[in-house]
Parts: C-alpha cells; sequence; structure tokens
C-alpha cells in the first residue's frame, strides 16, 4: 500500500499540473474558433442586407436604415448594427453602438489582427464589411456581435479539462491499488478462480468472497457501481441531439423504462363510420400535432374520448386499440362520455368558460353550475382510468390541456408516488381576469397536484405564480418558481411547444413544383397566380376575420394585386354546437363572399374559403405550394401553424407573416411581425411578402429552419421528462433514512 500512495500521489499532481497548463491552449483554440464562427456569420448578415440597405441608401431614408437596423438587432447575438457613408460622417447605428467606433476609425477594425472590444456585457466581436461593389462608395456597414458566451463557455471548457484529468487520475490510482493488492495479496488464486469459472470476486455456491483480501476492493466497486447506476448526473438538454431515440434512451436511462401515460381530451386517431366503410381521421389540432411523435418515440398508452361515430366498434374488451394504423407502436384507451356528460364538460365549461376566459378574445365567458358538475365528474371518470391503466404505483402521467384542471389532484390522491406532468397548452391569463371564474380555487388547486406544470412562454408562467399568490394560501418561491401547497412541491416552467423533426417523407415527398402545379389547378387557379395559405380551426381566437380584413385592405391599397393573388383560407369545423362558433363561422363566409363580389368579378377570387377537414399530408401541400403563411392569432399558447409551414419549406422559400399575439412570435423573430387588429399594417406586410426578393426570403427561413429543427416537440418533452428524472431521484435521496438517527 505504502509502494502505491509513492506512485499515486505524483500522478495525481502531475495529471492537475497538465490539466491546468493545458486550459489556457483550450481557451485560446476555443476563442479563434468563435472569432472565425463570427467572421462567417457577419459576412452572412452582410450578404443578406445588402439589397435593402442599397434601396435604403438609394432613397436616402435614414429612418427607414434605422428601423430596419432595429428589426435586424432583434437577434440574441448581435450587439449593434452601424453604417458609415464616408470616413468623415457621423455613424448611423442602433443605440448601443460603442463609443470608441467611429467612421474615421474603421481600418482598426478591418483585416485578421483586429481587436475584441471591452463592454460591460463582455468582449464584441467588430466586423466592418463594404456595401456595393469595388468601383462603388456605398458606405461600409458595422455588424458587433456579443460574444459574452465565450467567457461562460470557456469556463465550462476549463471545469471540464480539470476534472476529466481527476477523473483520469483516479482511475489509473484505482488501478494501481487493484494491481498492487493482486501483485502483494493473492492475485494467483483470483486468476485460478477466474480459470475454473468460479469468479474473480464471488464463490457462486456461498454467495460470499472467495479471497479475503478482495473483500475492500470488492465492497468499493460495488458501491461505485451502485453510485454510477442511480445517482447518475442529469444530461444538459443543450447538449442532447433531440430525436426519438435521444427520447427513448432518456426513458429507459433516466427513468429507467418507466410507463408513460398521456391524457388528453381529443384522441389522436378518429374511427368514423362512412357507409360500410370505416375511415380513420387525424384531428385538426396542435396538441395532437405534438404529442403524437412522442407517443411513436415512447410508446405508452394515450387516454382520450372517444368521440368518433366508429370508436366503440375498433376497439378491444379493454377499450383499447392499437395505433397508428398499419403500424403500431403505442395503445389508445377510450373513455365513454354520455351527451350530458360532452355537453356539460366538455362544450360547456371547458369551451364556453375556460377558452374564452384564458384567450381574452373579446367573447364573454359563460360559467355554469351545471356545466361544472359535468366537469367535475368526467375529470373523476379519467382519473380512475388513469389508475386502471398504471401498472405501477409511481407513473409518469402527462396530463393535457385545460379540460382537466381537476385532475392532477385527483391523480395525486389515488397515486401518492406518480409523477404528473401537466402542459396547459392555451395562454393564463392575469389574476384580474381569471378571478372571473367562480371555481378558480378548486381550478388552481386541482393544477397545483402536478409535479410539473409547463407552459408555452415565462410571460404565461409569471401570470399563474401571480394568480396563486393573489387567491391561495400557498407558499410562493418566485426565485425557484415553484409552489409548495399542503407540504407538496410543484415546479412552475416553460417549455415552448413544436413540432417533429425533420418532417417525414409522407408530409414532404412531393415536390414543391408538383404541389405548386396541382394546388392551382384543383382550386381553378392560373399558373402563375400567386397565393397565400392560412390554415386553422374556425376558432374566433385565431383571427380569420382580421385575416380577410388584410386581404381586402391590400387589394385597395394595391390594385395591381387584384386577379394575381388569392389567399386560401383552410378551416376545420369546430365546436360547431356552441352559439359562438356558429355565429363565428357565418359571419366568415358572409365577409369571405363580399370581398370576393368586391374584388373577384371575371377574375381569380381574392379569398377560397375550404370549411372541411385536411389531413396533414394535404395542409403540408398547401404549405409548400404558397407564396406565404398568415398566422393572424388575437391570443395564441404557441400556434403550430407557423412551424409547420416553416418545416414544410425544404425549397427554403416563402414567406411568414405572424400575429405578435403568438407565443411563436418570441421564437420566430425573422417572420413579418404584424398586430392583426391593424389592418393596413397587415396589408403592407402581405404586400412586402409577395414582393420579396428570393434571397431575402431565403435568409430568412434559413434562420427559422434552424431553430425549428434544434428546439423541436422532441426536445419539449424531453425537457419535461428530464427534469422529471431530476424530482425522481431528489425524491428518493430526501426519502432515505438520516445516519444516526
Amino acid at each position: 500500500m505504502r509502494l502505491s500512495l509513492r506512485f499515486v500521489l505524483p500522478l495525481m499532481l502531475v495529471l492537475a499540473a497538465i490539466a491546468w497548463g493545458v486550459a489556457p491552449l483550450v481557451d485560446q483554440l476555443t476563442l479563434r474558433w468563435f472569432t472565425h464562427d463570427m467572421d462567417i456569420r457577419a459576412e452572412l448578415l452582410t450578404n443578406a442586407m445588402r439589397e435593402p440597405m442599397m434601396e435604403h441608401i438609394e432613397t436616402d431614408s435614414k429612418s427607414k436604415i434605422a428601423a430596419y437596423f432595429s428589426r435586424v438587432a432583434q437577434d440574441q447575438r448581435l450587439y449593434a448594427i452601424g453604417y458609415c457613408a464616408t470616413p468623415e460622417s457621423r455613424p448611423l447605428a442602433t443605440r448601443a453602438l460603442p463609443p470608441q467606433i467611429g467612421c474615421n476609425n474603421l481600418n482598426q477594425f478591418m483585416g485578421d489582427q483586429r481587436p475584441l472590444l471591452a463592454s460591460p456585457r463582455g468582449p464584441l466581436h467588430v466586423a466592418v464589411k463594404q456595401l456595393g461593389k469595388d468601383d462603388e462608395a456605398a458606405g461600409w456597414l458595422v455588424l458587433i456581435h456579443d460574444m459574452s458566451f465565450v467567457e461562460r463557455r470557456s469556463e465550462e471548457t476549463t471545469t471540464y479539462v480539470f476534472y476529466f484529468f481527476m477523473a483520469l487520475a483516479a482511475v489509473v490510482s484505482l488501478v494501481t491499488v487493484i494491481i498492487a493488492q493482486l501483485s502483494w495479496r493473492g492475485w494467483v488464486a483470483g486468476i485460478q478462480s477466474l480459470l475454473r469459472g468460479e469468479g474473480l470476486l464471488r464463490d457462486p455456491a456461498a454467495r460470499t468472497v472467495s479471497v479475503p483480501e478482495f473483500r475492500p476492493i470488492a465492497r468499493d466497486l460495488q458501491r461505485l457501481i451502485q453510485e454510477m447506476e442511480s445517482g447518475s448526473r442529469s444530461r444538459d438538454a443543450s447538449q442532447i441531439t433531440w430525436s426519438p431515440e435521444s427520447l427513448r434512451a432518456i426513458l429507459h436511462g433516466e427513468l429507467r423504462g418507466d410507463d408513460i401515460i398521456v391524457v388528453s381530451n381529443r384522441e389522436p386517431y378518429i374511427h368514423q363510420q362512412r357507409g360500410d366503410a370505416i375511415e380513420v381521421q387525424r384531428p385538426a389540432s396542435g396538441m395532437v400535432t405534438a404529442i403524437e411523435p412522442i407517443m411513436r418515440a415512447c410508446s405508452g398508452t394515450w387516454i382520450a374520448h372517444g368521440s368518433g361515430s366508429a370508436d366503440r366498434n375498433t376497439v378491444d374488451q379493454r377499450d383499447h386499440i392499437a395505433v397508428p394504423p398499419g403500424n403500431p407502436s403505442y395503445e389508445v384507451r377510450r373513455v365513454w362520455l354520455t351527451p350530458e356528460e360532452e355537453s356539460g364538460y366538455y362544450y360547456g365549461f371547458s369551451n364556453e368558460g375556460l377558452w374564452p376566459l384564458c384567450h381574452i378574445a373579446h367573447v364573454r365567458p359563460t360559467f355554469r353550475s351545471a356545466d361544472w358538475a359535468q366537469y367535475v365528474a368526467v375529470n373523476e371518470k379519467f382519473a380512475k382510468a388513469v389508475v386502471s391503466e398504471s401498472r405501477t404505483g409511481n407513473p409518469i402521467v402527462l396530463v393535457q390541456d385545460y379540460h382537466f384542471a381537476l385532475l392532477p389532484r385527483m391523480i395525486r390522491e389515488r397515486l401518492p408516488d406518480a409523477t404528473i406532468i401537466t402542459f396547459w397548452h392555451i395562454p393564463w391569463p392575469n389574476p384580474e381576469s381569471f378571478a372571473i371564474c367562480p371555481w378558480r380555487e378548486e381550478i388552481i388547486t386541482g393544477l397545483l397536484g402536478s409535479s410539473i406544470l409547463g407552459f408555452h412562454t415565462q410571460f404565461h408562467c409569471n401570470n399563474f405564480v401571480d394568480t396563486v399568490d393573489r387567491l391561495l394560501e400557498a407558499r410562493v418561491d418566485r426565485e425557484s418558481f415553484t409552489v409548495s401547497l399542503g407540504g407538496k412541491l410543484t415546479a412552475v416552467r416553460r417549455y415552448p411547444i413544436s413540432i417533429a423533426w425533420p418532417p417525414s417523407e409522407e408530409m414532404t415527398g412531393k415536390p414543391v413544383e408538383q404541389c405548386r402545379a396541382e394546388i392551382r389547378r384543383n382550386n381553378g387557379l392560373p399558373a402563375t397566380q400567386l397565393i397565400g395559405i392560412g390554415v386553422d380551426r374556425l376558432d374566433y381566437t385565431k383571427g380569420i376575420m382580421e385575416r380577410f380584413r388584410a386581404v381586402e385592405r391590400l387589394l385597395e391599397l394595391k390594385p395591381e394585386w387584384i386577379g394575381r393573388f388569392t389567399f386560401i383560407q383552410i378551416g376545420a369545423p369546430t365546436r360547431t354546437g356552441i352559439d359562438e362558433y356558429q355565429n363565428h363561422e357565418a359571419q366568415v363566409r358572409a365577409l369571405a363572399m363580399r370581398i370576393n363580389e368586391k374584388f373577384g368579378r371575371g377574375v381569380p377570387p381574392p379569398i377560397i374559403l375550404k370549411v372541411e377537414h385536411h389531413e396533414p399530408r394535404q395542409v403540408y401541400e398547401y404549405y409548400r405550394a404558397s407564396e406565404l403563411c398568415f398566422v393572424s392569432s388575437l391570443h395564441d399558447g404557441m400556434n403550430l401553424v407557423a412551424k409547420e409551414f416553416v418545416a414544410a419549406r425544404d425549397d427554403e422559400r416563402g414567406v411568414l407573416i405572424l400575429s405578435q399575439f403568438t407565443g411563436a412570435a418570441r421564437e420566430l423573430p425573422e417572420a413579418l411581425m404584424v398586430n392583426p387588429y391593424d389592418a393596413d399594417q397587415s396589408g403592407a406586410a402581405l404586400h412586402l411578402a409577395l414582393t420579396m426578393p428570393e434571397s431575402e426570403q431565403r435568409d430568412r427561413m434559413r434562420l427559422m429552419r434552424g431553430l425549428v429543427s434544434e428546439f423541436n416537440v422532441y426536445r419539449w418533452v424531453g425537457r419535461m421528462l428530464l427534469d422529471a428524472a431530476m424530482m425522481r431521484r431528489r425524491g428518493r435521496l430526501l426519502d432515505k433514512p438520516v445516519v444516526g438517527a
């Protein structure tokens, strides 16, 4: 042992010194890499901005240049932008332009050896790019990128390098000790035992350590293996390439293959009777679009309301059916509701009460005690279904949306050890608005039965925590964003929902040019007709009326588009049993007819309204055939149509016009942002989209596709599962008895 220590201690000191010596070299190499990346990024931005800048320079419009700079500067890496016409002029720039930079000293920041500027936020990368060609004096564009992230990553790299060498030292030390023990205390007996098949450490018959000298080493190794298996650190979500395979790895690694149960009102596959045949439909639902790829990846059970006319004819004796049809990978458990339950729980309390209350879309919410009674009863029915489908006492249950606000608490009372992740797919209003609900305390208390409660945006998280603080006697920790009620902790988290990436071959297999030709031919439009697309349920929160008024305003302001541009609106019928939705559909149809009569006589109509169900494959063909997609929601949790349009455009063409009131607006700043209530602004955005150069379309679409590919639906649910795994490990640690107690 003394010999081992004489070798191990100097070895650890040498490796520590190597670690501290290598770290600065790694820092320098990292800085060169990131500087090179910033140079490439600056060149791409310059190419994207050159044409718009040249147009503004030719018109000598400083105000337009300033406005253009403000839009571009929304990029989180871009610190400031400036423009110098001549070395003697004053720079036209955003407010954050450092005072050290002027038009008279730009030559300091040209070439390969230019310095990094210091700022309170950290180092700044300065790139000066010439506009115009060499023989045209068009000035210089100054792009300044924030490189503070380099310092953070440098610190992380130093830490990783140091721990790597320390771990290496520990491993080498352990090997050294084992070799020493084998050399000095009977290694021959151990090898002979191994050759006889009896095992190195244990005698299979006696179930004890066969070589007494190995007992300390065996105990240490077993303890190390147990700690590695049970206490492994959670993987950083930012370091995972999110895919179905990574989700399975999390489920079977971090969560040890635990059972996954999803609960939602809407089912992923609906069986409808069509004469003698049964037709399978996939509903127009953003929630289904997001959850269905997750279940394909992780299997499990999806509990939902069986609403199809042939649903009862297709399930087994346990009300189960394997889906997807033809290639099943998970099961749907259907729950049956009476007409009275569906009327009160779904149409009544959920969609005449909670839906307009949370969306603040100028429709007065209606609350009835009879609807509330059915809402409670249906939540109880689904809670019993969850218990019956649970194979263990601690399943992972994903509760979806506002239809089941009471369900988390009901599950918690029946399965105290369950990990319940609830996701609220719609906005959460401010405390004053939510206080309108007569059963506000019951709703909040029900949701706080969750282990994790997720929303699309931080703004919605803030509103929920404010509501709890205002209406309940609960302990709110705003630093960790947790709520403690009755001794149970609920984490309130932001999980921006997304779509599967990459899109399946079924969705994007048909070439864009073929989609363009077929969509125009099927809708009776000329081959050269420019078209826009809108895809929504016929819901008053989607801003379809405002969208049509924008088309009308475009044709009033720019009559040259009459007969050349048609907007196609796919409107899936929804909640037709509610008067407000019936009135809304009638208004949408009347407005489309009025605009077509006003501008469409003798020419292709300005608006084509298709009030019918479309399968996802058909919707993607419209996305791929269109010049633009207009999402004009008046209030929305996220809006996945925007992301679907981006995913469909693998040709990097097309323009997304996006309402500023969607959650997606915070993630896709490259879209044309509009206030849907402003018809003039929305009409101008349509004109800008129809006239946008292909190069700018490509630059905007590339950035949006990059974000959607990285922040896909697997990342959305993966982050929730990682957080759930961390909570389960923490719970196991807290349940362990205290030593000496």
